[in-house]
């Protein structure tokens, strides 16, 4: 069995290759099972997540501690296996992977939802994720200008640096001027309001992750189509959980997950003037995918 560090393991996965890599693991016969989660640390305030995957060729794990009052407050490892032989391969960052994975699947998405002459990307949010937007959704969109968000200045102008883009503190004025929006925050009230849409803007939405938290508001939900990347994400995220229990949104309302996008049993989007969301919660697919793009690519 071999190791790749984070360093090699973030070199193995540039998103060129990375969101095809996504878009063959959701149409491949992958098994994942319902992630656990366990409490640990000292006062049990922690968590640690077991989240596996079973493919035709390969089989994984990612376990992945949350450490609130840590910084980094994650961190997790992957181990991936042969699924013909059951002797481990390799053992990869299972954070890098995380990090390049969740970006590469809002790509994805955006490759089915965004209009395809998306030149404008707003980013809110100054994150790791973050700063991987600009160059995940270039593998998919002629991104040629970006937007940069931050509730810190200091944040936003060096993530603005970063990524060659420009800080914008108007955020209703700065999501009215772009194509694609793209959330990646750990807000608990909306971030991006409906009214602020216009029409054909795509909304892409990472960071919710509890149904405490929500980076967009009721009327973003009504006005647009709703996309997933796994339909476990109406039960994990604020941003589906609560417009669900007060009736703005019903589960049949959901257009389709990444599967069903990846193997055309939905079109995505249909028409130039549709408004599009995108709510992402992650998927143990999306680790495996990468996982063996690496260990392939060494």
């Amino acid at each position: 069995m071999i190791t790749i560090g984070a360093e090699r393991t973030a070199e193995l996965l540039p998103f060129d290759r990375l969101v095809p890599a996504l878009r063959a693991g959701f149409q491949s016969a992958v098994t994942v099972p319902e992630r656990q989660q366990h409490r640990v640390g000292p006062d049990g305030g922690s968590t640690m997540l077991i989240m596996p995957a079973f493919g035709p060729e390969h089989s994984g794990v990612k376990i992945a501690t949350v450490y609130p009052d840590q910084r980094p407050a994650v961190a997790a490892t992957y181990t991936l296996f042969d699924n013909h032989t059951g002797q481990p391969l390799a053992h990869l960052d299972g954070t890098t992977i995380t990090s390049r994975r969740t970006a590469a699947a809002s790509a994805l998405a955006a490759d089915f939802l965004a209009r395809a002459d998306a030149r404008t990307l707003l980013i809110i949010g100054s994150g790791t994720v973050a700063a991987m937007l600009p160059a995940a959704y270039r593998a998919v969109r002629p991104i040629d200008r970006v937007l940069v968000h931050s509730r810190t200045a200091a944040n936003a102008a060096a993530l603005a640096e970063r990524v060659g883009g420009e800080v914008v503190t108007d955020l209703p004025a700065a999501v009215a001027a772009a194509d694609v929006v793209s959330c990646a925050t750990l807000a608990t009230e909306p971030v991006v309001l409906g009214q602020w849409l216009r029409p054909g803007v795509h909304l892409d939405l990472i960071g919710s992750f509890r149904p405490d938290m929500r980076e967009t508001d009721d009327a973003a939900i009504a006005r647009s189509s709703v996309f997933v990347d796994t339909f476990g994400a109406c039960e994990e995220s604020g941003d589906l959980s609560q417009p669900l229990a007060n009736g703005t949104l019903r589960l049949a309302d959901i257009r389709a997950d990444l599967t069903a996008l990846c193997t055309a049993a939905h079109p995505g989007r249909t028409s130039p003037a549709e408004l599009t969301l995108f709510k992402s919660a992650g998927t143990a697919v999306e680790d495996l995918a990468a996982a063996v793009l690496a260990y392939r690519s060494r």
